[in-house]
């Protein structure tokens, strides 16, 4: 059969309690120097009975293991718990950082013309100069910028006027070198393009042929059955053919 589960709660019976406790602290102190032996840690036990007695366990010196817990205690007391001093001038601190906040919030919403209301007179006049400040510098920054813009955009505009001229010039170079040279007898014809290597004639020389009516025709016409044929063989041309 399996043990059964203890319950967790007061011994009533002194007699058993006593028995109990014995057992418990044996076992604990001898898990105690297990741990101490098996992790090479420092290891203390301090053990009061109901009756009073004292039983304790040191991997090494107690009383230096003491002195190193109340070390550690005290300075991890100290570095979560400031002093008071030092809380005091915290909240003063927040309490100034606070205050400016809202200052700072409530002008810029005046800025912005809201809450104009509790406003006196001079203060109007402060808000509105200014304001007026506020514009000149906006304007002046704005001019500025438009100059430097402006600056920037003729500069590049000379430097495409630069490369356009340096193209043209390597263009026109080109061009150069790729026409031929012109011969001596290659010069211009007057728009016809023919060539004459006589005087030129006037415009008379030239006169159109008329004819006269009464003039007998040079043609006569004749049949080709009516001239004589050269025979076979012969190199004279027929009379026609003449």
């Amino acid at each position: 059969m399996g043990r059964g589960k203890v319950v967790l709660q007061r011994i009533e019976n002194k007699t058993s309690r006593q028995v109990t406790f014995s057992k418990r602290r044996n076992g604990l102190l001898k898990k105690a120097y297990e741990l101490s032996i098996l992790c090479d840690a420092e290891v203390a036990v301090v053990l009061f009975s109901h009756a009073g007695r004292l039983s304790q366990f040191s991997s090494s010196n107690m009383l230096k293991t003491l002195e190193r817990y109340q070390r550690y205690i005290y300075a991890s007391q100290d570095a979560a718990v400031p002093p008071s001093d030092e809380i005091q001038n915290n909240y003063q601190e927040y309490v100034k950082l606070k205050a400016r906040v809202e200052v700072l919030q409530r002008s810029q919403r005046n800025l912005l013309g809201e809450d104009l209301a509790p406003l006196g007179t001079t203060e109007l006049d402060q808000l509105e100069s200014q304001v007026d400040k506020t514009l000149k510098q906006i304007r002046s920054r704005k001019t500025q910028v438009l100059l430097d813009e402006l600056c920037d955009l003729k500069r590049k505009e000379q430097m495409l006027q630069d490369a356009n001229m340096s193209l043209k010039r390597k263009l026109d170079e080109i061009e150069v070198g790729a026409t031929p040279p012109q011969l001596p007898w290659q010069g211009d014809c007057g728009g016809g393009g023919v060539l004459s290597d006589g005087p030129t004639q006037p415009e008379h020389f030239f006169q159109a042929l008329e004819c006269d009516p009464s003039l007998p025709p040079a043609f006569h016409p004749m049949h080709m059955d009516q001239q004589p044929m050269p025979p076979p063989g012969s190199c004279y041309r027929p009379a026609w053919m003449a």
